[in-house]
């Protein structure tokens, strides 16, 4: 496997010192670099009620990405769809591909996107039950496709505009349980190893052989996200892990505040229990060199069978995480 797509899954994490405007504006530079590189998508995430995270609302920064580019798809990694109305929803996917014929991604989450009294305020009705997932992703794919079956609601309601070109539609998953969907709906598949980094490549294999073709895929299609940082400095390597060790157990722990500076982080004596977690969460990123990058993304990409990675890099500095974008691009690409 010679050739692998990237693609980017941007977070819009804020730095220290940053504001969210900054961050959003980062957005929109970084899907420029991303479709000069000829990068395959660009997708953003839906959080809530996470301080130093600025995409809450996929469905508005979408258009903005969309205008900042020409080629690239964009689209939601993910939308978490029990937290809103398949309707609704549908509306602003088929406008979004009404506006942006051809590169348009509608991916759907099944998570809270944050913790479970968000969700609720955010849909007071969601159960987080299996059954009304199912029930929102067949409401979905009808009203997309305008679908006039007598006696259900589709007969009388419509998700206006019906776009001419359909938006790709995903299904993410990390545990699995999500992939039993996206094979049954005949949707693409997107493992998430930068949330889970057990289990993957068994979960597309199951995904794989239990795949039907739908109007909107004739055959299974997957990718892979990853943590990822590339840089030819070690020592900015070195500094990158200590960092990020730090920030995704702020966010575990469900802090608040603000991120101590890199200096304080490194002096941080951490115990037993926080050594476990960032041993674990080693395996959730690629950190390096670019010959150690390369090496490591291509066994990932051999691991799952696919010939896309979806790389989510955050960096406090932007020109690092800039270029780490481009080291990737120039080794895989």
């Amino acid at each position: 496997m010679s050739q692998i797509k990237i693609s980017v899954l941007d977070q819009s994490q804020v730095g220290r010192n940053e504001t969210p405007a900054q961050a959003l504006e980062n957005s929109g530079k970084l899907v420029q670099l991303a479709d000069e590189l000829g990068f395959e998508r660009y997708w953003v995430s839906e959080h809530h009620n996470f301080k130093l995270v600025a995409g809450t609302a996929p469905e508005v920064l979408i258009p903005y990405l969309a205008s900042k580019s020409t080629q690239i798809r964009v689209g939601s990694g993910g939308i978490m769809l029990p937290n809103h109305s398949a309707l609704k929803m549908s509306e602003n996917f088929g406008l979004l591909s009404t506006l942006y014929p051809g590169r348009i991604d509608f991916g759907i989450g099944r998570a809270p996107g944050g913790d479970r009294l968000s969700a609720h305020l955010l849909n007071p009705s969601n159960t987080f039950s299996e059954k009304d997932f199912y029930n929102q992703l067949l409401e979905v794919q009808a009203f997309l496709k305008g679908d006039d079956t007598p006696d259900t609601v589709h007969a009388k309601v419509k998700a206006y505009p019906i776009p001419e070109t359909l938006p790709e539609m995903w299904i993410l998953t990390s545990s699995g349980g999500s992939a039993q969907f996206a094979a049954h709906f005949g949707m693409a598949l997107s493992f998430a190893h930068f949330i889970n980094p057990n289990g993957g490549p068994e979960t597309v294999a199951v995904y794989r052989d239990a795949f039907h073709a739908s109007d909107w895929l004739a055959e299974p299609k997957v990718n892979v996200g990853i943590f990822a940082f590339c840089s030819e400095d070690e020592e900015k390597v070195a500094d990158w892990i200590a960092d990020f060790d730090y920030r995704m157990l702020h966010i575990e722990m469900g802090a608040t505040g603000d991120i101590p500076s890199l200096e304080e982080i490194k002096a941080i004596n951490y115990d037993m229990h926080q050594r476990a977690r960032i041993a674990y969460n080693r395996g959730r990123f690629i950190a390096g060199t670019p010959d150690v990058v390369e090496k490591k993304l291509r066994k990932l990409a051999e691991d799952y069978n696919v010939d896309e990675i979806m790389i989510a890099t955050w960096a406090n500095d932007f020109d690092d995480r800039k270029h780490s974008y481009e080291l990737i691009a120039k080794m895989l690409g």
